[in-house]
């Protein structure tokens, strides 16, 4: 079990390492200049080649990429162009909306999607299956920013039962955190439950044609029994991995719920940083939706021997 862990773990690093210097190089040859944004439109050459001499934008390639990996190594992200404050100190002061948001949205979509793809699976080809794939079929079509103005509208506006926009911290009380944050996972969150719901309901499907589950049904053993504690199990690893999946890219995607429902996470920091060209925050922020990725893959594989014990060996 433990070499499995050890294994799993040291086969991230080469990982984080490509992705580290494809961020870099990424962001080393997009166009613009953001000398030339400091300076502004009145700015004389001399000027703009004064202030790419102080951010050092005027090194090497290789001599940028090694000071900048330097700093990554000792946990410093440099520093942002505009603002001076360190890019650690803004992710941190943004990252608990964007994590609250995402946990809340996750909750809800396990909450409701594992159960309607079950139900769907045992009343497999009949109106209950038919429908709960339609709504499925539905949260893929519809584009987020339209869900997120029909539920502000409703439950908002209309029904005043929400607040519209903002956050506020969980230590201010649960419900005031909960309340603000369940439109935007509401909105996010409609298209992980017909993803999750969709693939609950293949896999179910497909462990109910085993010889194993006829045998238990043979043996008149209860059918809830039966699709919770065998087939569910059984089918754990794929929705597994399409939870896994989700919770990296909710970590990312937040930026139109966040935009939307006006809360001040990771996806506000970064259209900011963009529409600025603040590199320094832009590669902070990309790096930390890359880990997160591979942070949140590895967890999911490490999961899977919970489910079939025969992939540590």
């Amino acid at each position: 079990m433990w070499t499995y862990i050890v294994k799993r773990v040291l086969a991230t690093l080469p990982v984080m390492a490509i992705v580290g210097i494809f961020v870099f190089s990424l962001l080393y040859l997009a166009p613009g200049d953001p000398a030339a944004v400091i300076a502004g439109d009145q700015a004389l050459p001399e000027d703009i080649a004064r202030i790419r001499e102080n951010l050092g934008l005027d090194r090497p390639f290789l001599v940028q990429f090694a000071d900048w990996s330097g700093h990554i190594l000792r946990g410093d992200l440099g520093t942002s162009i505009f603002t001076g404050k360190p890019v650690t100190e803004l992710i941190a002061q943004r990252i608990g909306p964007t994590l609250s948001l995402a946990l809340v949205t996750l909750v809800m979509a396990i909450l409701v999607a594992v159960p309607l793809g079950v139900l769907a699976a045992a009343k497999v080809s009949t109106w209950v299956d038919r429908t709960v794939m339609g709504l499925a079929v539905l949260g893929f079509s519809v584009p987020l920013f339209v869900v997120g103005y029909v539920l502000a509208y409703v439950f908002s506006l209309q029904l005043h039962w929400l607040p519209v926009q903002g956050y506020v911290s969980l230590d201010q009380g649960l419900w005031p955190w909960l309340s603000r944050l369940l439109l935007p996972a509401a909105t996010l969150g409609s298209v992980y439950v017909a993803l999750i719901a969709r693939i609950t309901r293949s896999a179910v499907v497909e462990v109910q044609q085993q010889d194993y589950i006829r045998t238990a049904r043979a043996k008149g053993l209860d059918h809830r029994a039966i699709l919770f504690l065998h087939a569910l199990k059984n089918a754990g690893i794929p929705i597994v991995t399409i939870i896994g999946i989700g919770v990296g890219a909710l970590i990312s995607g937040t930026v139109i719920a966040e935009s939307v429902f006006a809360i001040p996470g990771l996806g506000r920091l970064t259209i900011d940083a963009i529409m600025r060209r603040d590199y320094p925050i832009i590669q902070g922020l990309v790096l930390v939706f890359s880990f997160s990725y591979v942070i949140v893959n590895l967890l999911v594989d490490l999961t899977y021997v919970v489910f079939d014990p025969r992939i540590r060996l």
